[in-house]
This record gives C-alpha cells, structure tokens and sequence, in this order.
C-alpha cells in the first residue's frame, strides 16, 4: 500500500510517521516552497503528546518546549475562576508541551527526513486535481507558476492541506468559504522575565475579549522564558468576511490591537508591556467550518484542518490532527482494503471532532469565564457565591472528557 498525503503541516507529517511506523509508504506533497516553521504558542495537550512520545519524539519536544505545569482561568480584570495542574501534575502519564508551533512542526519534519527520507516530501507541489478507480487514486500536481512537476499514484489520498484544503473542495465543490465569528486574534512571542513558575498559562477574558499568556521555551537567561501572548477580541459580528483573509503568516497591526489590551488586568504579568516588547506579531481571524456529513470518499479522505477546522480555543487544534493522524493509520494497518480503513476512520473520528467544534463555538473549558463573567459583569468578592466550584468543574472537565484528554484531578 501507498498513501499520497496532501500538506506538510503537523497533520501530514504526523500521519507520514504514523504510516511509516506500521510500514506503509507514503509520499507528502507540500505547496510551498520548504516547509517553514511559522506561528507562534500552541500547547499540545497529553492525548496527542502520548502519540507522538509512541513515535519517540519525546526528548526532542522537551528539548523544544515547556512543560506546562498549571493554568489560570481569571476574568479580564484578573479575578481568578478556575485553577488546576496539567500535564503530568495533573495525573497524565505524559507531559502537556507549551511550544512554538514551528518548533512543533519542525521536530516532527526532521523525524520524518530521518526515517523516510527527504525524497519522501516534494515542495513546491501544488495539488491541482485527482481521480480515483478500482486500483488506485492519481494525483496532479503544479508549481506556483501552473507548471506541471509531478503525477502521483497510490492507494490513497489523505487530505491535510488544511482549512483551504483543495481535497475538501474537490469533495464540497458547493460548501464556501470558511466562518468567521467576528474575532479577530493576535498572536506574538517574546523573551520575556519568569512569572509564577516559569511553566504557568493564563488565560483572561471570555470568549468576547480574551487575554493568554504562557512561556513556550527557555529564555535568553535562567530569569527569563520565550513567552507567547495572544490577544482574541471580537471586532464584527460575523455576516461579513473578515477584514484580511485568514493565514498563519498574516502581520498584525499594532494601531489595531493596543486599544483593546487596556482592558486587561492580569496581576501575575504586565501584558501591555510584554506586548509593547514584541517587534512583531501576527493576526488571524478566527474561522472554522461546519462539519461535514462525510470524510472518506472512496479512496481520498481528509484529516486535520482539512476535516474539522476549529476555533482556537481548548488548545486542540494541532492535538486532534495528531490523534486522527494515529487513527488512520491504525485503521490501513488492520483492514483488508483502504476503502474499509477510510470508514473506519471517519467514523471512529468524525463525531468525536464534531463534538469538538460546536464545543469551540461555545467557547470551550474557556466558557467558564463566559459564565462568571455574565454573573458578575463587575466582578465578585467570592466566586463560589457566583458559580460554584460543581458547577466550574462540571464545564472545565466536561471539554477535557469530550476532547479525550480527561484526567484525576489531582488539586483544586
């Protein structure tokens, strides 16, 4: 069997692991150039990290990364909501990574030119069609200038060329643009002094005007720490496309964002000034799609981004690429034939991501804070007479169990 995988992101190169680890073959086409490690702070939550320490990346992410050992839920004048362990002081059996989503990517991009070789990925591929028959899928790709470079067969096509994906719109030639839901986010990193552990997360604000702010690798010195900033505000009311089409590479505007960063107070750091710090940062409006009634057509299926593109809320996007990644690539190794593994996949994943995005929408464990927030619009002097601790716990580990990342409590 051989497998034709379309995209170079996380999603992608994870899946050509996950596929090489159970001998299949595969060849990854990538649009671009070189695949360049872009963005900013992700975090990579213990259901995908588990997955990728199977493909012993392990060492490489800690060398990559932090290892984030509690996160704060406040409201956007700093009250807190929520606090609780991650990772392994939570009770998972594998660290939760706060990391440069380059970095990420680039971790996963060496192993995969390690074990299959570079000749395994061709950049500067741009999908321009496909067809499928009895024996196989054929795939047609061209270079930025509409040259042809490169015809492709195997046994199937995965689709991770992400929320533009031209496999989803070859399957959904009638679906449209993504949805925006009138916020805009900005994203940024900067060395930055520790605050509280060195290896904390906040997160201010609800879903209308949000604050975050995490450490994703060791500093310029012992006193300080990469730390990644993200502002989501919402700036429309979504009947409109947004103001700039969405991409991780998009520069923000600082004469648009620093009118909403005042209206944050976070006790722990000084977020205007770390802001004030970065050179540059980035912008992306928040769009997902609705779910799909179907993945797998035949012999072509999609996966990640390409699938289920969802609000960046819950720190999932990047985790449930890898955990379809880890599917699928069970579901070829253990079928007689691909297009049995496909439907496997899709229907092992699909509701579940389902769920995911329509919980996003919501705002995530995040709604927390939505629900304080619009009982105590000015604040609280104890939060337990607002929402009390069941009911705080009842949203939190509710995302958590939906997402597949669920774990003992193990302090409050």
């Amino acid at each position: 069997m051989k497998a034709i995988i379309v995209g170079g992101g996380i999603g992608g190169l994870t899946t050509a692991l996950m596929l090489r680890s159970r001998g299949i073959a595969c060849e990854l086409y990538e649009q671009s150039d070189s695949i360049r490690e872009l963005g900013v702070g992700i975090n990579t939550l213990p259901h995908a990290i588990r997955e990728l320490a199977g493909l012993g990346l392990l060492d490489r992410l800690d060398a990559a990364a932090i290892r984030t050992y509690e996160l704060f839920y406040l409201t956007r004048y700093g009250q807190q909501v929520w606090h609780e362990k991650r990772g392994l002081d939570a009770g998972h059996d594998v660290p939760q990574f706060s990391i440069h989503r380059g970095r990420l990517q680039g971790v996963i991009h060496q192993a995969v030119i390690e074990r299959l070789g570079a000749d395994a990925i061709r950049t500067g591929s741009r999908l321009g069609a496909f067809t499928q028959d009895e024996g196989g899928v054929t795939a047609w790709f061209f270079d930025r200038s509409g040259a042809h470079v490169h015809t492709a067969r195997g046994d199937i096509l995965i689709g991770a060329d992400g929320i533009h994906s031209k496999v989803r719109q070859t399957l959904f030639p009638e679906e449209g643009p993504p949805c925006w839901n009138g916020h805009m986010l900005w994203r940024g990193a900067t060395d930055w002094p520790v605050f509280l552990t060195g290896r904390s997360m906040i997160i201010a604000g609800g879903l209308n005007a949000k604050a975050v702010v995490y450490p994703i690798a060791e500093g310029s010195s012992p006193a300080s720490r990469l730390t990644n900033w993200a502002v989501m505000v919402r700036i429309g009311d979504g009947s409109a496309p947004p103001p700039r089409r969405e991409g991780w590479s998009n520069l923000g505007r600082r004469e648009e964002m620093m009118p909403y960063v005042t209206s944050f107070s976070i006790p722990q750091v000084d977020f205007a000034a770390l802001i004030n710090a970065t050179p540059e940062f980035w912008e992306y409006p928040c769009c997902d799609r609705d779910p799909l009634p179907y993945w797998s057509s035949g012999r072509v299926t999609l996966l990640g981004d390409a699938a289920h593109p969802m609000y960046p809320v819950g720190s999932n996007g990047a985790s449930q690429a890898i955990l379809d990644a880890r599917c699928l690539a069970d579901a070829l190794a253990r079928s007689e034939h691909p297009r049995q593994a496909l439907v496997a996949y899709e229907r092992q994943r699909l509701p579940m991501t389902a769920d995911v995005v329509a919980s996003n929408r919501r705002g995530g464990p995040e709604g927390v804070i939505d629900a304080v927030e619009q009982l105590a619009p000015q604040g609280f002097s104890d939060i337990d007479t607002i929402l009390n601790y069941e009911s705080r716990e009842a949203i939190v580990r509710g995302y958590a169990a939906k997402a597949g990342f669920a774990a003992r409590v193990v302090s409050r």
